[in-house]
């Protein structure tokens, strides 16, 4: 059989396979692509814990983190770990695919997969479905290393592993979005880490992962409630934080409602600027 009846054999049966036949294979065809590059895996995946370990070790002699006078005092790490989980989503997310994306572009992948039967479809569930798996990784990772090496006690209400549970599905799939949206702002591949690692840096640094978000200025803090970085660590910290800590938020209270519905709001805009950007090949190839 001539290669090129292989193909057309090939391309048959991807064309009369069920989309979640395919997607399920898209998807594990990306984390192996994920897991097998080493400076994704150190810039997305244990960047978080790498950050906790070195704010844990720089500034616990300074002491716990109280709400108050009087209320209770938590250590820097277990402070930190609700910052590192949020931006956990937003790197495994938005980095990861902005970039991934970018420069399968730029190589001329998309352009090959244009000419494939693999459905637009099928390749985002295949990029969502790896940004859920190696988030839960990823966030797993986290806790368990939080628990055994740092000594932070978890929640133990099953409403706040509920809470917990529709932030961070909320967080991934907004953040999945809006990557594949922002993916089409670098104009090469070789461009995208320069374009897109300063915006999210700023955004962590800002919203609450590197820097104690009561403590920035008010005006600091509306600019960060406009992007879903902010809420998604808001979400969290509502989570793994003792109640009175909710004093400190931008409103006094944890408005999990408002997080909630500004992830909504993300998530739809991830969608439609996404719907309308994406291309097999690039606009100006």
């Amino acid at each position: 059989m001539s290669a090129t009846t292989t193909s057309r054999a090939d391309a048959r049966a991807i064309t009369h396979r069920p989309l979640g036949a395919v997607a399920a294979s898209r998807v594990g065809y990306e984390v192996k692509s994920y897991f097998r590059s080493l400076d994704t895996v150190f810039f997305t995946f244990l960047f978080p814990l790498i950050m906790l370990s070195i704010f844990s070790a720089a500034f616990s002699s300074s002491g716990d983190i109280t709400a108050g006078p009087d209320g209770e005092g938590i250590s820097v790490a277990a402070y930190y770990l609700p910052g590192m989980l949020a931006a956990g989503m937003l790197l495994s997310g938005v980095q990861n695919l902005a970039v991934d994306i970018a420069m399968e572009k730029s190589d001329g992948t998309l352009k090959r997969l244009g000419g494939t039967p693999l459905s637009p479809t099928a390749y985002f569930l295949g990029k969502m479905g790896q940004v859920f798996v190696t988030g839960i990784a990823q966030a797993a990772l986290l806790l368990v290393v939080a628990v055994v090496v740092l000594d932070i006690s978890l929640p133990t209400e099953a409403s706040s592993w509920l809470t917990f549970a529709w932030v961070f599905v909320l967080g991934v799939i907004t953040s999945a979005l809006l990557g594949i949206a922002l993916s089409a702002l670098p104009r090469s591949g070789r461009s995208a880490t320069a374009v897109v690692v300063p915006i999210l840096l700023i955004l962590q640094f800002i919203s609450g992962v590197y820097l104690q978000f009561y403590a920035l200025p008010e005006w600091m803090q509306n600019i960060a409630s406009i992007f879903p970085l902010k809420w998604m660590a808001q979400g969290m910290r509502a989570v793994f934080l003792p109640e009175e800590f909710a004093a400190l938020e931008q409103n006094g209270v944890w408005d999990l409602g408002a997080v909630g519905i500004a992830l909504l709001v993300w998530l739809v805009i991830g969608v439609v600027v996404s719907r309308i950007t994406f291309r097999w090949i690039r606009r100006d190839a």
